[in-house]
């Protein structure tokens, strides 16, 4: 008989339709996961208002957001796909998880100073800092066992455990001290040369967008500024072009390479082939988002289901805790 699986409690917040940034940094990863562990997918949509109070367009980009993950290959059967904000266990494990931490220790939280750097933040709300005591309450409501994360949320993962630990401590074992699964995330820098993607900078290229628009974006992508004509020999180690053959055109990355240092192939064929292979690469998801997108009705019943599941999930582990606390 095989071991139980590990359970794995992943998720995003509701920006809308995703990007290949959120493709290959995050989704392809939850799809291979899914085949041995366990896994809840998060809709983070309290998690949205630390960085912004209008929620609007909350809905309509849970929506959005969920057609993406189940076009990219999530299997909502075996991984329920909910909203936070419809389980709400999440808002009152996050209470009582809020006492077993001081102001102190989620100050030094280092992900949290770079937020406020790069955020340009003068003023941190209770909630803003508080966020991984909810991130907390997120993954130990489903006794999360592992949490696939980049380094830069290590932390995060390291305060999850103290308060399982402090909890477990004050009134009985009830919660995993959950592992951090270190991934290395391929980060795919926008089209205009930044690190990131990101649609506030406009630099992204959707993954639901057709081959027409794919090629329109690609053809205004930076490349090598020393490489002006295309005799010149360039430098792929610093064209984002290149970048993106390496990972969607593995097989003829390295023709690419090749011919571009060498000064025959010029960056508007180079564009081309490129957009030519992401665009097959989204065909499959592109057909399948397509049908969903006539089918909400099918979408909205998944997205019951797994608020429907992982509520009960929620309301096992709250029984427990409040059993273990003497609430009951």
């Amino acid at each position: 008989m095989s071991p139980p699986r590990k359970r794995i409690l992943s998720g995003m917040r509701p920006t809308g339709r995703l990007h290949i940034g959120h493709l290959v940094g995050a989704l392809e990863n939850w799809v291979s996961l899914q085949e041995t562990y366990d896994n809840f997918h998060l809709i983070a949509d309290y998690h949205a208002l630390t960085t912004s109070l209008d929620t609007s367009a909350l809905y309509e980009n849970s929506v959005e957001m969920v057609i993406d993950w189940i076009a990219a290959g999530i299997d909502p059967v075996r991984s329920p796909l909910f909203r936070q904000s419809r389980i709400k266990e999440h808002t009152e494990l996050n209470l009582i998880f809020g006492m077993l931490i001081t102001k102190a220790r989620l100050e030094r939280n280092p992900t949290l100073k770079d937020q406020v750097r790069d955020l340009e933040i003068e003023n941190l709300t209770f909630g803003h800092l508080g966020y991984p005591v909810l991130q907390a309450a997120d993954i130990l409501l489903y006794r999360g066992e592992v949490v696939p994360v980049g380094e830069d949320q290590v932390p995060h993962v390291e305060i999850t455990r103290e308060i399982a630990r402090k909890f477990n401590a004050e009134y009985g074992k009830v919660f995993p001290e959950p592992e951090a699964k270190l991934t290395r995330f391929a980060r795919l820098p926008g089209l205009n040369g930044e690190m990131k993607m990101s649609k506030s900078a406009g630099n992204t290229l959707l993954i639901s967008s057709p081959p027409e628009e794919i090629a329109a974006k690609m053809k205004r992508a930076v490349t090598d500024p020393l490489k002006v004509r295309k005799n010149d020999p360039g430098r792929p180690e610093v064209c984002l072009v290149y970048t993106y053959h390496k990972k969607f055109n593995p097989g003829g990355a390295p023709e690419v390479e090749s011919a571009c240092r060498s000064g025959a192939l010029g960056c508007v064929e180079c564009k081309g082939r490129i957009s030519e292979a992401i665009s097959g690469a989204l065909a499959p998801v592109r057909e399948k988002r397509a049908y969903l997108e006539t089918h909400r009705d099918e979408v909205l019943d998944t997205l019951a289901d797994g608020e429907r599941r992982a509520g009960e999930a929620a309301a096992e582990t709250m029984g427990r805790v409040r059993e273990a606390m003497k609430l009951g």
